[in-house]
């Protein structure tokens, strides 16, 4: 069977029949890969590392230039050749500024194609003449290309700026000389410009009880799974309250908030005595009316607004008109700043990226962490090297040889043979012992100090546990993967057992239906042992400490969300997008390697899923986890 390897040819062409020509005339002779556009030719030349690439001139959402550019970026000796029916003048000449070795015209001559691609694997370059023009040309056409992106992107923002200013003019509208239209429009008026989604609830519970003159106000969202309405922003200490013992609702008909949820309609309690649906919360016993609205951002449920009161039929249906368009400009609100959310969430998973692809070819600083660890260990093994010899010595002058007719003690026998060793491996016991009684008696004893040896023992200790520490961190994500379904239900209560962790400061939220995950156990128990432990330590000069382990379907439900949240300092925003880069640390002096969290990444993503981290300072932070249910994707690994 021959095994020779034949070169790798990739060919980006948007025409299938293009790929299918060219696939069946080189097929006999090389290995040929196929991208229909250019990002899917750059991400598999990245992977394949292709001897030659064979480039259309257009393609979609990218020209061939552009992706020229690109590909000689990754592969800057792998030669490009441009494939084209499409020759207006100096089509050649551009494409050759381009970074092309060459050029094909199209139709391809099916007889001479595959010795056209040979020549050029084996260094064939065509020629530019008069390069420096037609480079400035070229470079030129890109600057043109990118200044019509700018001009796009600037319409966008343009576009958003003005249909943002139309909501604020449409808010402005709803000022009505009735003064619960007056004071609904204030409320409207005091939380559009807030984007923040956090800052927004919290101004708007304020904002409502100080314009209706309210007892109290609350806002309601959605979980993910859409069962409960969790309380997001309270008005006053019963909200804060609230908010600290995790308030929620169950979506059901056992409460108004549950009620008009699932109804999409607004609810009112004259008198909430008579009402069996109002929950008699502790935290507001002076409630004595109620209404309660959906939060709707075109048809869906955000959630619900609840605006109570200390007096008896303190609303009318004619009020819950205006207080649901009030609600529905909240919902607005609550979206705009959810919409931002994810837009800065989705930037800043961007500029991880990126950062991670800036530092994918920085090993020099790994090797260089693990020579500083590994410096001390050659040193101190000299030390005891000679520690040890000039000891055997010492003795050597206090044991002489003993007569034949002598009594013989036990251990005498295992001192002789050390003496034999010595003189095996060339050791002149004798001369260093001579050397030692040269010197003066402080310099003996210095030299042949007890302390000394088991510090030297230490800092080999010390050293080796510190890179046996980081090898696992290291080696984990890519050991040899054996993924099979795990129970979190199962594995979560267990891993933390095993840690020591004190009982009282983790809670689990890990529901009886909680569907198996697929991933390899070590590399999952390695996950979220990081993760708690991290907790954990942050939680060190915490009087309270608190780690909150939650797990549930996603919306997605070929997927599982998992959190380890903690009520520790939080992590700065600067700081957040460095935790996931190796060897970062904020435990400088306290041990940590700062791999835990970049093999936690590489971990999760390796098992199919994805890991993300929400934090505030002062309010401690919350790592996701998203793994793949074992259902789903058994066949797939």
């Amino acid at each position: 069977m021959d095994s020779k390897i034949l070169p790798k040819v990739l060919y980006i062409e948007d025409n299938e029949q293009e790929r299918h020509l060219v696939r069946r005339l080189l097929e006999p002779s090389y290995q040929v890969l196929e991208a229909s556009d250019p990002l899917s030719g750059i991400d598999l030349a990245k992977s394949a590392l292709p001897d030659i690439v064979l480039l259309d001139i257009h393609l979609p959402k990218m020209t061939g230039h552009e992706a020229a550019t690109r590909l000689k970026a990754i592969l800057p000796d792998t030669p490009l050749v441009a494939i084209t029916a499409h020759q207006p003048t100096n089509a050649r000449e551009r494409a050759l500024a381009a970074g092309f070795a060459g050029f094909i015209p199209k139709p391809i001559d099916a007889e001479k194609f595959s010795q056209q691609v040979d020549e050029y694997l084996k260094g064939k370059r065509e020629q530019l003449p008069d390069a420096e023009t037609h480079l400035r040309q070229y470079q030129g056409e890109l600057v043109e290309h990118l200044e019509a992106r700018v001009r796009e992107l600037t319409t966008t923002v343009t576009r958003n700026y003005h249909l943002q200013k139309a909501n604020q003019e449409m808010i402005n509208i709803l000022i009505r000389s009735q003064t619960m239209l007056e004071a609904g429009a204030r409320v409207s008026h005091g939380i559009t410009s807030i984007l923040d989604l956090n800052a927004l609830l919290n101004s708007t519970v304020d904002i409502i009880c100080d314009e209706f003159h309210l007892y109290y106000s609350g806002i309601f969202l959605l979980s993910e799974d859409k069962k409960f309405a969790d309380l997001q922003a309270g008005h006053g200490e019963a909200g804060a309250a609230m908010i600290a013992e995790h308030y929620q609702l169950p979506v059901n008909r056992d409460s108004m908030i549950g009620i008009v949820i699932l109804d999409k309609a607004a609810g009112i309690a004259l008198d909430v005595e008579g009402e069996p649906s109002h929950f008699k919360n502790p935290h507001l016993p002076d409630t004595r009316s109620e209404v309660a609205l959906p939060l709707i951002f075109k048809d869906e449920v955000l959630g619900a607004l609840s605006i109570q009161s200390s007096e008896g039929n303190a609303f009318s249906q004619e009020d819950t008109t205006s207080l649901q368009l009030l609600a529905d400009q909240i919902a607005i609100a609550i979206h705009n700043a959810q919409l931002l959310r994810q837009l800065e969430k989705a930037n800043n998973e961007l500029v991880r990226s990126k950062t991670f692809e800036a530092i994918a070819t920085a090993t020099g600083e790994a090797i260089h962490w693990v020579g500083n660890k590994a410096a001390p260990l050659p040193g101190s093994v000299r030390r005891l090297r000679g520690d040890l010899l000039n000891l055997i010595a010492v003795f050597r002058t206090l044991i002489p040889a003993s007569p034949a007719s002598a009594k013989v003690p036990p251990l005498r026998g295992v001192v002789e043979n050390i003496f034999d060793e010595a003189s095996a491996q060339n050791v002149d016991l004798n001369a260093l012992a001579n050397e030692l009684m040269q010197l003066p008696e402080k310099r003996r004893n210095a030299l042949l100090s007890l302390e000394s040896m088991l510090e030297d023992f230490q800092i080999i200790e010390n050293s080796a546990n510190t890179i046996l520490t980081i090898k696992e961190d290291l080696i984990g994500p890519a050991r040899q993967r054996n993924p099979c379904p795990i129970l979190l239900t199962e594995a979560l209560p267990r891993l933390v057992g095993n840690m020591g962790v004190p009982k009282c400061v983790v809670t689990f939220n890990l529901p009886a239906d909680l569907p198996p995950i697929l991933g390899d156990p070590r590399q999952v128990d390695q996950v979220f042992n990081n993760l708690i432990k991290n907790a954990w330590e942050a939680l060190d000069e915490n009087p309270a400490p608190s780690i909150l382990i939650r797990a549930h379907q996603d919306a997605d439900p070929r997927y599982v969300l998992v959190s380890v949240q903690d009520n520790g300092p939080g992590i700065p925003p600067e700081v957040q997008e460095k935790i996931w880069v190796s060897f970062f640390t904020t435990k400088s002096g306290h041990g940590g390697t700062g791999l835990g969290l970049s093999a936690c990444l590489e971990i999760v993503r390796q098992n199919g899923g994805n890991i993300w981290v929400e934090s505030q300072a002062g309010k401690g932070a919350k790592f996701y986890v998203l793994l793949p249910v074992a259902s789903n994707r058994t066949e797939e690994i």
